[in-house]
């Protein structure tokens, strides 16, 4: 999914607007970290977005999240407010504390079953591999957006 690398490329942004640092002796760049916040706001809603469309990714919840089909339009709402404060630029450390909070079980239960996309969907080993690190790289970006004061 190229969304996830859009998320990372946000992430980036965030990073190197100064985000995060206590002690940061140049300014700060706001133009970095909105523009790394709408990257991040376009990752959600094209999460929310497969998780109503795609078939795999609704098998994925249903089968990893208790709760059936509740759960998959919790999270797609969840999904979608997210987004629009990450869009918006409003209650964006609310929405990232929500995020860092909610990211953790999706990605341990969801991406971080590699027997079930390995042996049920067919998904290479490297490739499910990569797809993890993303994840745990777009939860370091919602940590670093929700410790920002």
């Amino acid at each position: 999914m190229y969304s996830r690398t859009v998320a990372i490329i946000g992430g980036f942004l965030v990073l190197a607007s100064g985000a995060g640092e206590l002690y940061r002796r140049k300014p700060r760049s706001r133009s970095l970290q909105s523009t790394g916040q709408v990257f991040l706001g376009i990752y959600l809603i094209c999460v929310a977005y497969s998780l109503q469309y795609s078939k795999e990714d609704r098998l994925a919840y249903l089968n990893h999240l208790p709760g059936g089909e509740l759960t998959i339009q919790l999270f797609f709402v969840l999904y979608g407010v997210l987004a629009l404060a990450f869009l918006s630029g409003y209650y964006v450390t609310l929405a990232a504390q929500i995020l860092a909070i909610l990211l953790p079980p999706v990605t341990l239960l969801i991406d971080g079953n590699v027997a079930y996309w390995h042996n049920t969907r067919r998904v290479e080993f490297w490739n499910q591999m990569k797809l993890l690190g993303e994840s745990v790289g777009i939860f370091g970006t919602a940590v670093i957006l929700a410790t920002d004061g």
